[in-house]
């Protein structure tokens, strides 16, 4: 007999939960997407006729068709949406970042062990073509021994809008919105850093909030640099990694994002395929391209689904959200004092 689907709330249908969730929640075999809290009837019907819309969060947890809760709301609202579906009764997946604070992932931490709950961060840039190809690379020891990372995400945004991740405020500005997915990605290949040292600074003429960082992972061996900027009329590449023995670039990033805004959806022909290739360069010859892993960020919903089906690890762990939001917040005062911050004292506070 083939398992009743799991049923999901949804919270939230602005650009998260209308790109990057429901998409892949309504797609995958086992999730039935059962309910959207979200003022955005119309919009939600049309896409989606067969599921109910509240314009209460409250609702939409306590829903008894529901198992999971997906929260996709502003910022400063993950913290307290999260308890609420973990005291619920619910599992709960959180878009980045995790919280706005480092106490308030301490308490979403405790809240689910105490519940029996299990509790996930949507960190989809994991499955990114680029960040595959990258990864890839370095498992296999294409570049030896890695000695320099640099990772940039960089947009051409140069008016600021009036939208809340633009104007001053908890868990606003670039660093919150683009910071999370650039430290997830560094400590998924090399682990937590010893300390931590950023500058985050607004650029753009009228901003009240962070639109451009350079933040440095310092690592015994190595140094990861992780930027991002609203300010690029140039195309700098995604990734540039040096080791002993070659290095490795990738200039144009995963697809996925424009496709889905362009109303493509997950499972469509050629999905996720990357036709810019990884360049591998060594001894100052010619660079040699190599082809890139389809990206596709299903597998964070299918492996979700399978933690709750069989038991097996969340796709993100609370300890990994955990490592991410010390980092975050590590970054935040370094900016702030101009001093390096130690995650280990961070974490220990």
């Amino acid at each position: 007999m083939t398992p009743e689907p799991i049923g999901v709330a949804l919270l939230g249908f602005g650009f998260a939960g209308r790109i990057f969730h429901a998409p892949f929640i309504s797609t995958t075999p086992g999730l039935r997407l059962r309910v959207v809290a979200s003022s955005q009837a119309s919009s939600i019907s049309a896409a989606y006729p067969d599921v109910r819309v509240t314009a209460s969060p409250r609702d939409a947890i306590e829903d008894d068709e529901v198992s999971l809760v997906v929260v996709a709301t502003p910022n400063d609202t993950h913290a307290s949406l999260a308890e609420a579906a973990l005291r619920a009764g619910r599992h709960v997946v959180v878009d980045k970042p995790f919280t706005v604070t480092l106490d308030q992932a301490r308490v979403l931490a405790a809240t689910a062990e105490a519940t029996r709950q299990a509790l996930s961060v949507f960190q989809n840039r994991r499955w990114d073509s680029d960040f595959l190809g990258i990864r890839d690379a370095l498992h296999a020891g294409t570049i030896g021994d890695v000695v320099e990372y640099r990772s940039e995400m960089a947009r051409w945004r140069p008016h600021v809008r009036d939208r809340w991740r633009e104007r001053p405020g908890p868990g606003a500005g670039l660093w919150y919105d683009l910071g999370p997915h650039l430290v997830d990605q560094a400590v998924e290949l090399f682990g937590a850093p010893d300390g931590v040292q950023a500058t985050l600074r607004a650029l753009r003429p009228g901003g009240g909030t962070d639109d451009w960082f350079q933040v440095r992972l310092d690592y015994p061996t190595r140094q990861v640099v992780l930027a991002s900027t609203l300010l690029a009329a140039d195309e700098p590449p995604r990734f540039v990694v040096r080791g002993t023995a070659g290095s490795l670039v990738k200039v144009g990033g995963d697809q996925q994002e424009q496709r889905l805004i362009a109303g493509d959806r997950p499972g469509h022909a050629g999905w996720g395929q990357d036709a810019d290739p990884l360049l591998i360069v060594r001894d100052g010859a010619d660079a040699v391209p190599v082809p890139v892993p389809a990206g596709n960020y299903g597998h964070f919903y299918t492996a979700m689904r399978d933690a709750l089906v069989h038991g097996s690890r969340p796709p993100v762990s609370v300890a990994e959200a955990m490592l991410v939001m010390s980092i975050v917040t590590a970054a935040i005062e370094s900016s702030a004092t101009g001093r390096v911050v130690s995650v280990v004292d961070l974490l220990s506070r």
